[in-house]
C-alpha cells in the first residue's frame, strides 16, 4: 500500500501495470465468496452486517500501519477524495441495501451487475483511451452471462411496483462505477487511505443501523467467524487490492473479470450444496469468457 502519482503511474506502468492487474482479479475472487460467507452470517441486519464488517475491515488495513506507522498521513487528503471514498463505499452498500428491500433480489442484483459495464465503457472514455463497439459488444456478452445465471437461479419477474429498487439499483451500479473510475484519476492517493473510507463507513452504517433496524447478535461462534471472514476478506483487504488495481492496472481488463464474480460466486454455493446448476452455468461461463475474448482482440486490434 505505498502512495503514487498519477505522473509516477504513467512512467513506470509497463513494470508495475501486469501485478496491479492481478491485484484487481485478487479482489474479483475475494468478491466470490461474498454470498457463501453472508449465507453463514444468521439473520444480521444488512447495515448491522456492513458496519461489523467494515470495522473489520478497517482493521485490516490498520494492522499493516504497526509496522508503517508514517502511514497514517494518508488519511490527510482534500475533501473530494474523501467523497469519492466514503461516497462510494458506504453509497454503493446503501443504496444496494435499499434495492433489496423496494425489489426482488434476482432482479435487484441483476440491474447492479450493470456496474462492470459501466467500468468497461467508462475506462474507454478515460484520457488517452479508445471506445469499440467490439468492447461494448463484449460487455454486454458479459451482462448477458450473468443475467442467464441470474434468471435460472432465482427465476426473474419484472414488478412494476418496485421500480424504485431497481431505481436503486440502478444508482448503486452508477455509483460504484463512478468511485472505481474515480479512483482511478486519484493516482496521487495512497491505498492506506482507504482505511479511513472503510472505518467512515462502518460509522455511516452503524447509524444507518440505529435508525433503520433492529440489533442482532451472532448464535454462534460459526457465525462470528464468518462475520470476521467477510470483514478480513470481501469487505476488507478486497478494497485494497481493488483500489491499487484501478489506480495502476487494465482498468478494462478489471471490469471485464468483473463479470466472473456471480459466476464464482455460484460455483462456491454448488460445491458447497447451497446450490445447484449445470449447463446453465457453463452457459454463463462461456458467455462471459466469449465477451472478454471479444473485447481482448478489440484492444488488441
Amino acid at each position: 500500500m505505498t502512495k503514487h502519482s498519477a505522473s509516477g503511474d504513467q512512467a513506470h506502468a509497463p513494470s508495475r501495470q501486469p501485478f496491479a492487474t492481478l491485484a484487481g482479479f485478487g479482489a474479483i475472487a475475494l468478491w466470490s465468496s461474498l454470498a457463501l460467507l453472508t449465507t453463514l452470517t444468521g439473520r444480521i441486519p444488512p447495515f448491522q452486517l456492513a458496519a461489523m464488517t467494515f470495522l473489520v475491515g478497517s482493521l485490516v488495513g490498520l494492522s499493516s500501519w504497526l509496522v508503517r506507522p508514517q502511514a497514517i498521513k494518508s488519511l490527510i487528503q482534500p475533501l473530494p477524495v474523501w467523497l469519492v471514498g466514503v461516497g462510494g463505499l458506504y453509497g454503493y452498500h446503501a443504496l444496494y441495501f435499499a434495492a433489496l428491500q423496494l425489489a426482488p433480489p434476482a432482479e435487484a442484483g441483476l440491474v447492479n451487475y450493470l456496474w462492470p459495464l459501466l467500468i468497461v465503457i467508462g475506462s474507454g472514455l478515460l484520457p488517452g483511451q479508445s471506445l469499440r463497439l467490439s468492447s461494448i459488444i463484449g460487455g454486454l456478452l458479459g451482462f448477458a452471462g450473468v443475467a442467464v445465471l441470474i434468471f435460472a437461479r432465482d427465476g426473474v419477474s419484472i414488478d412494476p411496483q418496485a421500480l424504485p429498487g431497481y431505481l436503486c439499483a440502478l444508482a448503486a451500479a452508477v455509483a460504484w462505477a463512478a468511485y472505481s473510475l474515480l479512483s482511478s484519476r486519484f493516482g496521487d492517493v495512497p491505498t492506506d487511505a482507504v482505511t479511513g473510507f472503510c472505518f467512515v463507513t462502518a460509522l455511516l452504517a452503524a447509524l444507518s443501523h440505529l435508525l433503520f433496524e433492529t440489533t442482532v447478535w451472532p448464535q454462534h461462534i460459526s457465525e462470528w467467524l464468518a462475520i470476521i471472514g467477510l470483514g478480513v476478506g470481501p469487505v476488507g483487504a478486497a478494497f485494497y487490492l481493488w483500489d491499487y488495481g484501478m489506480k495502476a492496472g487494465d482498468i478494462r481488463a478489471i471490469g471485464f473479470a468483473s463479470y466472473a464474480t456471480p459466476v464464482m460466486s455460484t460455483l462456491l454455493l454448488v460445491l458447497a450444496g447451497k446450490a445447484e446448476l449445470g449447463w446453465i452455468l457453463a452457459l454463463s461461463c462461456g458467455l462471459i469468457a466469449g465477451g472478454a475474448m471479444l473485447a481482448r482482440l478489440s484492444k488488441q486490434g
